[in-house]
């Protein structure tokens, strides 16, 4: 162990504490669990967390990472920089050391690391993971426990809460065995009780914030649970990453609320059987990432001529094609408003982060129903994976119980009128006068009868088209974030938002006259946006897809064609990764000062 300066992750005298963790080794060894088990803790502890992660997409795994950003106050982002590394191999040493702060801690496994010297300060303390652990346990473990070994390690270093944390891992490693949760807590003990806590200069533990009733878990659970309680008793699908977590969820949930999910053979057949559900009166789902719903854009056409209520997930990941399948991109937004042939109205919805996820799925329900028409969720791999911990929501307030409408139909229903919103008769609900109205995908007059009149084509495309018209006329203009005219107006969506708002009051501390938006609402996109904008004197997106051919991203392309305002600045990334706080404040401050 060498020990060269202060650490500089903590300020004693400040009421607001955080910690930035990052774990980086192989996807085998455990570390997601790591981050999970502290993710948990969080959620019962009070305390604040975000999380982030990368897993090779190849099936025999590589170098991968947990980051975990733990504290009191609002934590909008999985850090920066780390305050403390944990470094399993040499590799993992070598390519993440340069994440530390300055007077950071790297603890690496003295078993598998060379320690390199270098001068900003940073406090290396070698542990031997692997053999620390084998000792605990027993000759027979090998390297298995280690992660759990550090558990306890971090455990004690940041003065997390050990007796609820050995709850969480009683409940966890209980379900299998006794043997397993016992070498669990050998491994645990052994992390715990390694001598290095006292050494000076150790980093504050996380504070707490006050609450009860809080949760700890992903967006994609949040969207799930979000559909259950927002009415959706029906879903099909087909495994991709990252959407598969929520078609298992559902899976396993919907009969219990007298419903069902089924897995399909493919993508085609998994939304035509949604569609089949939406037929019949039910409000369904299905999702994918990208290239599923490639596979599935025809049928989605049906569903807008058609005029069906049906709620469509999409993950977003890194593309084209298979891309960056366990990477966080942006790059579906113009597939998932004019990803079908024809003119194809469909409602497009953005969570801003895990919280809102559950929210979105909400809106996303009660809109589909409304408008009887597509509404796509476009999440992305970020906030889908990622822990957060946060206020659990009040079912009370906000289930919907689903109800099958078999009312008598009259003589004048139309399931397609061209002054009102589409409303279908399902399948036994008796007509009084014997004609049963027809559900199609060719184009149809009023009763759903096949029509090629071009008058008639002309009126039914404004019907289709004028009901996202008066959707946009009652969305109220997004709020600003900071300053509510100035400099700058940072325009974020998605899972953005985190390290936009971050960034911003980082820029108005600097004195900077900076506001910021997050838009969940991206197609169509809210009124007033026009004058919102004009209060600014520069408008900046930054997104996670490219500036392609003429140098705006996806969202910035939408709101320069909305507003005609050519103050709006496109700043992009297509890493996998997510922004960086440093990333949009540098570019902030480059925008603002005219370079």
């Amino acid at each position: 162990m060498s020990q060269t300066a202060t650490p500089t992750s903590a300020d004693s005298s400040s009421d607001i504490r955080n910690a930035v963790i990052r774990l980086a080794g192989n996807s085998q060894d455990g570390i997601q669990s790591i981050g999970a088990f502290l993710g948990q803790l969080a959620g019962s502890t009070a305390q604040e967390v975000m999380t982030y992660m990368t897993i090779p997409s190849t099936i025999s795994g590589g170098p991968s990472i947990f980051q975990v950003h733990l504290g009191s106050g609002e934590v909008l982002h999985p850090g920066d920089q780390a305050d403390t590394l944990v470094a399993f191999y040499q590799h993992s040493y070598e390519n993440h050391l340069h994440t530390l702060k300055d007077g950071g801690i790297c603890f690496y496994d003295s078993d598998q690391v060379e320690e390199l010297k270098e001068e900003r300060g940073i406090i290396h303390i070698g542990v031997p993971f692997t053999t620390a652990t084998i000792e605990a346990i027993g000759g027979s473990a090998k390297s298995r426990g280690k992660n759990i070994f550090v558990l306890g390690l971090l455990c004690a270093v940041y003065q997390l809460d050990r007796e609820r944390l050995s709850e969480i891992m009683a409940r966890k490693f209980g379900k299998k065995s006794e043997d397993i949760l016992r070498n669990a807590m050998l491994a645990f003990d052994a992390g715990y009780a390694w001598p290095v806590h006292d050494i000076e200069h150790m980093p504050m533990a996380p504070g707490e914030n006050e609450g009860d009733e809080r949760v700890s878990t992903d967006g994609n659970t949040m969207i799930a649970l979000g559909l259950i309680a927002g009415g959706v008793r029906f879903g099909a699908g087909y495994p991709i990453t990252p959407w598969t977590t929520i078609m298992e969820f559902l899976r396993s949930e919907l009969p219990k609320y007298d419903g069902m999910f089924i897995q399909c053979e493919d993508e085609l057949a998994a939304v035509s059987l949604a569609l089949g559900a939406a037929y019949s009166g039910h409000l369904a789902i299905t999702g994918s990432s990208g290239p599923g719903l490639a596979l599935k854009s025809e049928a989605l056409g049906y569903a807008s001529m058609a005029e069906l209520p049906l709620v469509v997930v999409n993950i977003q990941r890194g593309g084209p094609s298979t891309g960056l399948p366990t990477s966080v991109e942006q790059s579906d937004l113009m597939q998932a408003i004019y990803g079908s042939h024809g003119d194809a109205p469909r409602i497009v919805l953005a969570p801003k982060n895990v919280e809102d996820c559950f929210y979105t799925a909400l809106e996303a329900c009660r809109l589909a129903k409304k408008y009887s028409t597509p509404v796509f969720i476009l999440s992305d791999q970020a906030i889908a994976t990622r822990l957060e911990a946060f206020q659990e929501p009040d079912l009370s307030e906000h289930w919907e119980e689903p109800t099958l409408d078999l009312a008598e139909r009259g003589a004048d229903f139309k399931p397609y009128p061209l002054d009102q919103i589409t409303r279908h008769s399902p399948p036994g609900a008796r007509s009084s006068e014997g004609k049963y109205p027809v559900v199609t995908g060719l184009e149809h007059d009023e009763w759903g009868h096949p029509s090629g009149n071009p008058d008639n084509h002309q009126k039914m495309t404004e019907k289709r088209r004028n009901k996202l018209v008066a959707l946009a006329e009652s969305l109220p203009t997004p709020e600003a974030h900071g300053q509510e005219s100035g400099s700058l107006l940072i325009v974020g969506w998605g899972s953005t938002y985190g390290p936009i708002k971050e960034s911003t009051d980082r820029l108005i501390a600097e004195g900077h006259q900076v506001g910021s938006i997050n838009i969940r609402h991206v197609h169509p996109l809210p009124n007033g946006l026009e004058e919102l904008f004009a209060k600014y004197d520069h408008i900046l997106v930054p997104e996670m897809n490219d500036s392609g051919m003429y140098g705006y991203g996806q969202l910035a392309t939408l709101l320069r064609a909305k507003t005609c305002n050519s103050a709006i600045k496109s700043l992009n990334k297509v890493q996998g990764i997510s922004f960086r706080v440093k990333e949009i404040t540098d570019a902030s401050e480059a925008l603002i000062s005219g370079k």
